[in-house]
């Protein structure tokens, strides 16, 4: 097993194949915040939030946070994909983010919590997508990829597995 890819790398699915995954999918981005509780609570009961998965990677901390701030930019793409014309997805530097102070100072219950609301309102919008909604398109210029909304949600469903796996690697699991 990779330490670094716990699940081995995104790859980017064909077409037939993610519109035959929507509804996994969808539960998969659903789930994320009740697989993520229990590893949270064994996380703080360890005292191993600053533990990192591997030499040079980030904490269990820095991870927990990170799922936020990367699935909260995710929930913005996926509506822009639904009511914009092909956009153009903005990047951001998640090294970065992960290095500001309100990763080191709030608890990660917040980021867990918010991620409960977000991953509601996010599987909710993805559940009532019509075929032609998963259809739509969007450009990511750091891959250079084109993503259909179903394939964007499959690079967000194998997402938060990455970094599930990152944090059992911690657990020792």
């Amino acid at each position: 097993m990779s330490l670094r890819y716990p699940i081995g790398k995104f790859e980017l699915p064909a077409p037939e194949e993610a519109a035959a995954r929507r509804v996994e999918y969808v539960k998969s981005i659903g789930g994320l915040p009740d697989k993520l509780s229990p590893l949270v609570n064994a996380l703080e009961e360890g005292a191993l939030l600053d533990n990192t998965y591997r030499p040079d990677g980030w904490t269990a901390r820095q991870v927990i946070h990170h799922l936020v701030d990367s699935h909260t930019n995710a929930y913005v793409r996926h509506k822009r994909v639904l009511t914009e014309d092909h956009p153009t997805l903005t990047p951001y530097d998640e090294t970065r983010w992960a290095e500001l102070t309100d990763v080191e100072v709030v608890p990660v219950r917040v980021s867990l919590d918010i991620l409960r609301g977000l991953h509601l309102r996010w599987a909710t919008l993805l559940a009532t997508c019509t075929d032609a909604q998963w259809e739509r398109t969007a450009l990511h210029p750091g891959s250079g990829w084109t993503y259909r909304l179903d394939t964007l949600a499959a690079h967000y469903d194998w997402h938060g597995r990455h970094h599930i796996g990152h944090l059992e690697i911690i657990l020792g699991q």
